[in-house]
């Protein structure tokens, strides 16, 4: 997910940069923030490699957000679009060029943390990862390539859509925690979390994974697994 932020005031930059680093971090969710001072600069770098999300302060020498917002508009039509301004005047402006939100100054921890979970419901992918230790070393495994995990000699083993085998030491409750902020991690069995996204086939029994792997599912969550994944497939439908 590339971010920019497009302020003609430098301190009003770094401050916004802070609050969405840490609202990010928090979600365990990588981002690149690009700081730019006027929109020219910002759009000229658009035209080369599009952004995901924009915050545009609206008051700005030279072409104002409204003007930039316009020639984005004529290029890029999915960017999510945020104006960051000190009133709501350009509403009308705004919805014209398909802004997401208005962010008006000075904004609070709150109103950052709501944006940011709308910001996120809208990729379909936004970057999500874990970071765990594999023989020393830190690694980020982004959720989307986790096909499934198991637990056993105090170990996790993590299955990855490049078949590759991630071994971490740690207890399968905190290994969890770091998932459960995400609907598409499905605990089937004592031991055992899949993602949805590779689950291709439910037979009652066992879960058929893309990469061929047959998971199988606690006769206690049969039901319970049935409903998840018709529900998830429902979901990712619409």
């Amino acid at each position: 997910m590339r971010i920019a932020i497009v302020d003609d005031i430098a301190s009003e930059r770094t401050l916004l940069r802070d609050r969405l680093e840490q609202q990010l971090g928090r979600r365990g969710v990588h981002a690149d923030l690009t700081e730019f001072e006027n929109g020219e600069t910002f759009l000229k770098a658009a035209k080369e490699r599009p952004f995901t999300v924009l915050f545009l302060d609206i008051y700005m020498d030279g072409a104002n957000g409204i003007e930039i917002a316009r020639e984005l508009r004529g290029f890029d039509p999915d960017c999510l679009l945020i104006f960051t301004t000190t009133s709501t005047d350009h509403a009308l402006d705004g919805f014209k060029v398909r802004a997401l939100h208005y962010l008006v100054k000075p904004y609070n921890e709150k109103e950052i943390s709501e944006l940011m979970d709308e910001v996120l419901s809208r990729i379909p992918d936004s970057g999500k990862y874990i970071d765990v230790k594999v023989n020393g070393s830190n690694i980020q495994v982004p959720f989307r390539s986790i096909v499934f995990a198991e637990h056993f000699s105090h170990m996790i083993h993590i299955h990855t859509t490049k078949t590759k085998e991630l071994v971490t030491r740690q207890s399968f409750e905190a290994f969890l925690a770091l998932l459960k902020i995400e609907p598409r991690f499905y605990q089937c069995n004592r031991g055992i979390v899949i993602n949805l996204e590779h689950a291709v086939d439910f037979d009652g029994e066992v879960f058929v994974m893309d990469d061929g792997n047959q998971i199988p599912v606690s006769q206690k969550l049969v039901k319970h697994a049935r409903q998840t994944f018709m529900e998830f497939l429902f979901q990712r439908g619409h």
